[in-house]
Formats: structure tokens, C-alpha cells, sequence
């Protein structure tokens, strides 16, 4: 998943950033709110965690900011103000969730996934959507390219379509896992190269633009060119 993080600690902000990316996330880092702003209104992210005492721009006044633009992206708010008053006031100012400091890493991860997960299945579209000549039809289980019809077995169309529906985004090995085999395994195994390994194929037969592109280290991004 894209994140956003925003903290003024330097070393905490490595250490959350270092965590994120050994689960195979891609981390974008700002240090004060003013910049935090600019970068959530101005780039896609699919779960932004956010500090709340930050430089330039108090976190609840940029969240303020952030909803009133309509920005529904999932916000973790990570804080350590985290009596029960505090953590209302931040639920209550826009955010999906809120941790207080000190935490473990890998609560943090967990909570982290679980708002991307649900931001996905909220933007999944209803069942028809294209990418460049690719369109992708999961009411009549179809999936044509420049018009002609590829045949994919029921795996291969629910990766097509996880794929399809983040199109210029990266898709997880976990995230796959999740989406397209319901349930966790080790994601280093190579059961999901080999079957993204089928679909390129299929998908890129006669045709010399690629559309699935490996993104070394963490997963799969569709894209056309």
C-alpha cells in the first residue's frame, strides 16, 4: 500500500517507516503538518498515519483540512495524547482509528492493513471497469483485450481484477493473498509468482505493451503505458 506518514520524530518516524516497508509497503515521510497536507491533498495514499502535535500544522487541524476537501483516505492517528478524551476528539475530528505512543510495531502494522483492507473494498467499482485496452467484466466473468476475449480461470480473473481495480497502484503479496485466496500465508511463497507468471502471459499475448509490472520487493502494479 501507498502510506503517508507524518511525525516531526525523527526516529520514531524511522522506526514506523523501516516496520511498514519490511512488510513490503511503500512509505512517503513528512516532518511538519503544513507539508503533510499539501502532499495527502495533492497524491493518492491508500491509509495516512498521522501525529497529532506537529509542527506548523496541528494534526487535527490538518485532518480538519483533509475531510473538508471530501479526502476519505483512512487516517491512523498515532499520538501520545491518549487518555480517553483525546482519543474521542480525534475520532471525533475525522479518524478512522487512533493508537497512543508507546505501541508495538506490530499492533500498529495490523491496524494499519486492516484500514487499507477496508478502504479497498470500499472503492471496489460494481462489476465493469477498463485499463488502457484491457476491460474487465465480473458480471459475465469476461476479460477482453483490444476486443478479443482471454480465457482466465477463476483465480486468475480475481487477480486481473484486484490488479485492474488499484491500476497505478502497488498490490501487495499480503494483499493478493487476502483479496484473491481469502485467507494468510506466508507471502514469500512463490504460488503467487507462478500464477501472475500464467496471467502476463495471457494477458500480453499478441500485444507488445505489458500491463503487469513487478515492483521488486513488493508486489505488482497494472499500468498502461
Amino acid at each position: 500500500m501507498q502510506i503517508l506518514l507524518v511525525e516531526d520524530d525523527e526516529s520514531l518516524a524511522g522506526h514506523v517507516a523501516a516496520g511498514l516497508r519490511e512488510a513490503g509497503h511503500i512509505v512517503e515521510h513528512c516532518r511538519d503538518g503544513r507539508e503533510g497536507l499539501v502532499r495527502a491533498t495533492c497524491e493518492t495514499f491508500d491509509v495516512i498515519v498521522l501525529d497529532r502535535m506537529l509542527p506548523s500544522l496541528d494534526g487535527l487541524k490538518l485532518l480538519a483540512a483533509l475531510r473538508a476537501t471530501d479526502n476519505a483516505a483512512p487516517v491512523l492517528i498515532l499520538s501520545a495524547l491518549g487518555d480517553v478524551d483525546e482519543r474521542v476528539r480525534g475520532l471525533k475530528a475525522g479518524s478512522d482509528d487512533y493508537m497512543a505512543k508507546p505501541f508495538a510495531m506490530s499492533e500498529l502494522l495490523a491496524r494499519v492493513e486492516s484500514l487499507g483492507r477496508r478502504n479497498l473494498s470500499l472503492a471496489e467499482p460494481a462489476d465493469h471497469f477498463r485499463v488502457g485496452d484491457l476491460e474487465i467484466d465480473l458480471a459475465s466473468h469476461t476479460v477482453t483485450r483490444a476486443g478479443r476475449r482471454i480465457a482466465l480461470t477463476l483465480r486468475e480473473l480475481r487477480i486481473v481484477a484486484c490488479l485492474a481495480r488499484n491500476a497505478g497502484r502497488v498490490v501487495t503479496r499480503s494483499m493478493l493473498l487476502e483479496n484473491v485466496w481469502d485467507y494468510n500465508f506466508d507471502p514469500q511463497t512463490n504460488i503467487i509468482d507462478q500464477h501472475i507468471s500464467k496471467v502476463r502471459q495471457k494477458i500480453a499475448r499478441d500485444h507488445e505493451t505489458q500491463l503487469i509490472h513487478t515492483v521488486r520487493g513488493v508486489g505488482y502494479m497494472m499500468r498502461a503505458e
